[in-house]
């Protein structure tokens, strides 16, 4: 689920989703204006798998919430 498999494509699996999501914070935004973003791309991905992939990306790290609004973390 998180990495891709010979079941699972990188598209399908968090990592994937999580680099597409990366992709479309080009500044702070909320959730609602990221999801609006990132739906019309991939409309197949559902609300939830999109969720979860937020909450990867929290995990490792990759991005942060602050004011309200989601961004990348700085390295």
């Amino acid at each position: 689920m998180i990495l891709p498999t010979k079941h699972l494509s990188i598209h399908a699996s968090l990592l994937g989703l999580g680099a597409v999501i990366l992709q479309q914070m080009d500044r702070p935004k909320t959730v609602t204006s990221l999801w609006e973003s990132f739906q019309p791309l991939h409309p197949a991905i559902p609300f939830h798998r999109f969720i979860t992939a937020l909450d990867f990306l929290y995990a490792i790290n990759a991005i942060e919430y602050r004011e309200s609004l989601l961004q990348r973390r700085e390295s």
